[in-house]
């Protein structure tokens, strides 16, 4: 979601047998690796080597190398790539620095029954993956405490490319998953905290890294299922020159539980040409996704309990959106004597057009509040990294030095409208916003069991915005920060390692928020523009064991600050800033195999967070509210973050050998959390079990049936606390006839605002490779 609201109250040649070799490690030696590992842990051996906002006064209403060309081509049914085989051209993987740094392997990814593609990320432990409007919108985040709205504070790259989008119509860092096809992931590297030099914007709470495979064998795939699912997937590849070319395709629709079908008509495909190893080789990827839907948005709980509307009704059912991506990146990496090098660059062409209404007939009593937000962007980009294998003082180095570039190119418009028709605009830009960032990392190995890294980053931020209906609100913003990062490893003793790691990080904000001065709705309301790039720091210290055969256990402490936790409203076309904030916490990641045939996962995160300081502004939006208990609840200060998760656990069973029965049982828990500062309103915690049962026969062929919300509970993707006005409120006469003071109208009456889990679901595949 994305209703940061103003506190006014107005609207705001590699062969499958490098699966069973590890990387080299700083003094060269191979570690052997198990294929069948869920998860890629370090080696115990020593190496040498959108949250609705509450109301403030004064604010806005919305605010490889290539060898010699062959042109002969032979088809065949290549085997499927081993699921710890890292991508062409990807670039040697670095020996773990934290203990929840982590890799997954595409196998276990795909043994996981989901709902929508955006959920394969629940794989990193202690993140939570919501959808609470439509099966085309980007997935709602939470990990750490944070909820990450659509992808702020979490940067998700796949095949080297962004997917985090800067100054995007709908909220800052959107990330929409929609596009991704499970099937062709080959592995997903995690980190968390500010703590490494080469990961920039967005990467404070943590990094999530998809690549994809580069060959398989040939498979088709038909899924279908309750509510209207239907899914069909295929993939093949072929042998070309001394390559591989990979292409995938899916077709799907879908319309939910819903009283107004979501109708997703969604059409996505991937071609990739991929030569040598990950170390010496290059891959080229193009990709092409549309998609269409209607979305029931989340609802007030008032309108259910007083019988407008079920669980699954909508109170506009006109919301929805559609979509397109189409992408084109290549990367390239060799090894030479010294080290090694690597390189990636991508374009990627990108529109939404997104119509929401969240607060049904706060601004307008008459035709109601939707509003259509667009972004139309080119987005392009280049990355080159340098690792030089050394000594100092007899000790063995490592040094990493990189540079990254981007460029964003971007149409946005935000407008009022009803039933997705023209009402009139709230604002235009045209935005051009570029980055550079050069970091610099140098590891030494001062013992068998003490290795240290230190590194600084830089980024310099420039943006040009041009506002077409309000010359003040145009202008130039730049900034830079600089950002130290350390680790250092301990170990391992008794096949245990400690971790340590302290860092300095950032997030960029809105580019408009930077040279907004005037609300959009009223010129002669000044604002004061928000700084471009705004300061993270944290610290964490972990531990990591193999004590016990087949037990990969860690366990993480970690602090992380906020300045500000400043974003642009894209449902208000202007800033919304709240105070500086504070989470500290632990996380508990355990993953046990003691049998090829059987994988157990378990984790626990836990958070404390609150935002410091004390908030005057909103103890007077308090007292403005005083006779309208309606409107007052929940406004008053406090330190709690609203939709800040306290505690996430998750747990999994699967059964099953390459051939014959397999299944799974998982299950994964938010607990209820705050949704006002000063926490009167609290969701209810949501406490899901999904299953798979399945069976595989020799010749290729698989039948499964996936089971999702298990129980059939009655429980919510994501809940909200925040003004609204409906029609059948008593307020809503008092508005409309000008009785109530302005204030508690723009306010509305404060009340749940949620989206329910879909009920019991059933899914059947049928699948074949052959």
């Amino acid at each position: 979601m994305r209703l940061r609201r103003p506190k006014s109250g107005r609207r705001g040649g590699a062969l499958t047998a490098l699966s069973a070799l590890a990387l080299l490690a700083d003094d060269g030696r191979a570690l052997a690796q198990s294929n069948s590992a869920a998860r890629e842990l370090p080696p115990v051996q020593v190496s040498g080597s959108e949250t609705p906002g509450r109301k403030r006064p004064a604010a806005s209403r919305r605010t490889g190398r290539p060898a010699a060309a062959s042109h002969r081509i032979i088809l065949y049914p290549a085997p499927t790539q081993a699921s710890d085989a890292r991508s062409a051209g990807s670039g040697a993987k670095d020996e773990p620095g934290m203990a929840s740094e982590i890799t997954v392997s595409g196998d276990e990814i795909n043994a996981r029954p989901v709902s929508r593609p955006g959920e394969v990320l629940e794989a990193v432990p202690g993140l939570i993956v919501t959808q609470h409007s439509g099966e085309g919108k980007a997935n709602q985040y939470f990990l750490r405490g944070y909820n990450l709205d659509h992808g702020t504070d979490l940067a998700i790259t796949v095949d080297g490319v962004p997917v985090n989008m800067r100054t995007h119509a709908h909220g800052q860092g959107y990330a929409d998953l929609n596009w991704l096809i499970p099937e062709t992931i080959a592995a997903m590297d995690v980190r968390k905290g500010p703590y490494f030099a080469d990961e920039g914007d967005f990467a404070s709470v943590g990094s999530v890294h998809i690549g994809l495979i580069d060959r398989t064998r040939r498979l088709a795939q038909v899924t279908v299922g309750s509510f209207g699912y239907r899914r069909l997937l295929g993939m093949d590849s072929a042998k070309v020159g001394d390559g591989s070319l990979l292409v995938a395709g899916e077709v799907g629709t879908y319309n939910g539980p819903w009283d107004n079908p979501d109708n997703v008509r969604k059409l996505n495909g991937l071609v990739r040409y991929s030569q040598g190893t990950a170390t010496d080789g290059l891959s080229v990827t193009g990709m092409a996704y549309v998609n269409r839907w209607n979305s029931t948005d989340q609802v007030p709980q008032r309108a259910i309990t007083g019988g407008l509307f079920d669980r699954f009704g909508s109170e506009d059912p006109t919301d929805g959106g559609n979509t397109n991506r189409f992408a084109l990146s290549g990367r390239i990496a060799q090894s030479d004597d010294l080290g090694s090098w690597k390189a990636n660059a991508y374009v990627v062409k990108s529109q939404l057009d997104l119509f929401n209404n969240f607060t049904y007939f706060l601004d307008d009593p008459v035709l109601g509040d939707q509003f259509h937000q667009h972004d139309d962007r080119l987005m392009a980009g280049a990355n080159v990294s340098r690792t030089l294998n050394g000594s100092f003082a007899g000790l063995p180095t490592q040094t990493t030095v990189g540079l990254q570039s981007r460029y964003d190119a971007i149409d946005l418009a935000l407008t009022d409208t009803f039933q997705r028709g023209f009402l009139s605009n709230v604002r235009s830009d045209k935005v051009g916003e570029g980055s550079v960032g050069v970091y610099a990392e140098n590891t030494v190995r001062w013992t068998d069991w003490l290795r240290t890294t230190l590194g600084w980053r830089g980024d310099y931020y420039a943006a040009d915005v041009t506002s077409l209906f309000n010359t003040a609100n145009s202008g130039r913003a730049d900034a830079a920060l600089g950002s130290p990062k350390f680790r250092m490893v301990l170990g391992p003793f008794n096949q245990t390692e400690f971790f340590l790691g302290a860092g300095y990080g950032m997030h960029s904000n809105d580019a408009r928020g930077a040279t907004t001065t005037e609300d959009p709705t009223d010129p002669a309301t000044r604002l004061t523009p928000s700084p471009l790039l705004v300061r993270t720091r944290g610290a964490e210290v972990g531990v990591r064991s193999r004590i016990v055969a087949g037990l990969d256990t860690s366990l993480s402490l970690f602090i992380l600050d906020q300045d500000s936790e400043i974003l642009f409203s894209g449902d208000a076309g202007d800033t919304s800033a709240t105070r500086a904030s504070r989470r500290y916490g632990f996380e508990w990641t355990n993953h046990y195999r003691p049998r090829s045939w059987i994988d157990i996962d378990a984790d626990l995160a836990m958070t404390h967070a609150r935002f410091r300081g004390y908030d005057s502004e909103q103890a007077e939006v308090y007292a403005s509210l005083a006779g309208y208990p309606e409107a007052q609840i929940g406004n008053a200060p406090g330190n709690y973050i609203p939709n800040a998760p306290a505690m996430v656990a998750s747990a999994g069973v699967t059964l099953g050998e390459k051939t014959g029965w397999f299944g799974t049982v998982r299950w994964r828990y938010l607990a209820s959390s705050p949704l006002t500062e000063d926490n009167a309103f609290r969701s209810s915690a949501t406490s899901l079990f999904n299953g798979r049962l399945g069976y595989r026969i020799d010749n290729g062929w698989r039948i499964q049936l996936d089971v999702l919300n298990l129980f059939n509970t009655k429980a919510n993707q994501i809940t909200y606390a925040y003004g609204s006005l409906l029609k059948t409120d008593s307020l809503y006469n008092l508005c409309t006839s000008g009785t109530a003071p302005t204030a508690v109208c723009q306010n509305g009456v404060m009340d749940y605002v949620l989206h329910p889990v879909e009920p019991l679901t059933f899914r059947v595949t049928v699948a074949g490779t052959f």
